[in-house]
Parts: C-alpha cells; structure tokens; sequence
C-alpha cells in the first residue's frame, strides 16, 4: 500500500508538471524537504570539536583540530567562532562569522602569525579557501544556509547506497553566489543529506560532498563524516566530528572583535 502511494503520487505529479502545475507543487514539497534536513541550523546553539584532514590524491597532506561554537541571538543572526588548536603552525587562529538571515555576513579571521585580523571580503567568500582546506568560506556555513535563498526543484527519486532519496536542485536567486546551482540527495526516511554536488558558472561540476556516520544526538541526526571534494584539482578535506553538544549556553563575548584578537 505504501509502495502505491508512493506511485500515484508520482504518477500525479507528472501529470501536474505536463500541465504546467507541478512548478509549485514540487517547489514548495523541495523547499519543505530541505528545511527538514536542516534542522539542526534550528538549534539555537552547538558546540564541537573537529579533525580535519586534507588529501591529495588519496594522500594525507595536513591535519587541523577546531573547536567550532555556533549560536543565534535574539534577532535571528547566526553566529559561529572557529578556533584552530592543531597544528602549531595554525593554532591561534580564530574566524568569526555573523551571519543575518538574508545571506549577508561579515567575516573575518585572526592570523597570529601576522597579529591582526583580516575581513574576508564578500566577494571572495565563495572562491577563497578556507585555512587551505577545500571548503570555501561560503562552504562553512552550506547547511546553515537559509531555504529563502535558493529556488528548490524535486528532480527526481532515486537509491543511493541503498537509500531511497530525493534528488533536490538548488538555484541561487543571487546570481554572484560561488556556485549556479547545488544538487542534494535527501534520505526520504531520516530526512538526512547524503550527498551534495555543487557547479561552477558553466555548469560543470565543481565540488563533491558526502556526509555518513549518522548519529542521533540528542534526538538530531548528524553526520559525524563530512568528506569535500575538489573534483578539478583531486583534492579532499574530511571533517571527523569528535564531540558535538547541542543547546549549551555559549557565552556572547565568543562572537566578539576582542575575543577575535585575544581569545579571552
């Protein structure tokens, strides 16, 4: 019985896009998908601790240990502070992000070596490495990103690694975001992102993501394996998430400049 209704409402939608009214039924049920994989932006506060290791080929280049602190304040901006403890050469460095609801952010970076701060400027938040790993600055903060942003299409269904899933497309309403567009496939069951594919300007693909080792923490399923992908360059970074605590009270002065420059 499941499985029939699962046809006919595939069936129905087919016919409702052949007509010219599946654009908004399947607009509005993507943006409806997606929001539920985002929950755990929902989460006023999130604290964890974080092995990053980059490749080459397969081979280990680097290995970076953060502590990442994300909270939202009373007016709905979303804050997050990375702090680099491992290696030597990177630990003190300290990035700080505000980010208003509308996509907007001011972020900056403490370089110890340098003794000063540097704003990122908005236009090179997308094509800018991120402390020499393959994710951008924009790439930080992807699973936070506010639906409103994006124009979201049901593509299709379809199994990944043995998961029924639906094959969103994202579109930038910004036409200067980093990408064109952003493919994600959504586990139907758990309402998790397994995989997401992000494209260049001349719709090539760009970027590979893959998050496993799922775990229910604290009722929120969370990937405890994120793997980015550089596919021109055969590059990789792996975010192997240590510890995670959500819904602690993260104490306002982490988001601040002096914070930034002192760590106190």
């Amino acid at each position: 019985m499941i499985f029939w209704r699962h046809k006919m409402k595939k069936i129905i939608s087919i016919i409702l896009l052949v007509s010219g009214l599946g654009g908004v039924l399947f607009a509005e049920t993507a943006e409806e998908i997606v929001s539920k994989a985002r929950t755990k932006s929902s989460v006023n506060s999130v604290a964890t601790r974080s092995k990053m290791e980059i490749q080459k080929s397969g081979q280990t280049l680097n290995i970076l240990v953060i502590d990442q602190f994300s909270s939202k304040d009373k007016d709905g901006m979303q804050r997050t502070l990375i702090s680099f403890r491992e290696p030597a050469n990177a630990k003190g460095t300290r990035f700080l992000m505000l980010k208003k609801a509308n996509g907007s952010a001011d972020q900056r970076i403490f370089l110890p070596n340098l003794g000063k701060v540097r704003r990122i400027a908005s236009e090179n938040e997308g094509s800018e490495s991120f402390m020499g790993t393959d994710f951008s600055y924009n790439d930080v903060s992807f699973m936070d990103r506010d639906v409103s942003l994006d124009t979201h299409t049901v593509l299709r269904e379809e199994e990944l690694g043995g998961k029924q899933c639906y094959v969103i497309e994202a579109v930038p309403k910004d036409k200067k975001y980093a990408y064109s567009k952003m493919l994600m496939w959504i586990e139907k069951e758990s309402n998790t992102l397994l995989k997401g594919e992000f494209y260049d300007a001349k719709d090539k693909l760009e970027k590979l993501m893959e998050l496993s080792d799922y775990k229910d923490v604290n009722g929120i399923m969370t990937p405890f394996t994120t793997k980015l992908s550089s596919v021109k360059v055969n590059t990789s970074t792996i975010v192997h998430i240590e510890k995670i605590q959500y819904g602690i009270n993260i104490p306002d002065k982490l988001f601040t400049s002096k914070y930034l420059e002192t760590g106190k």
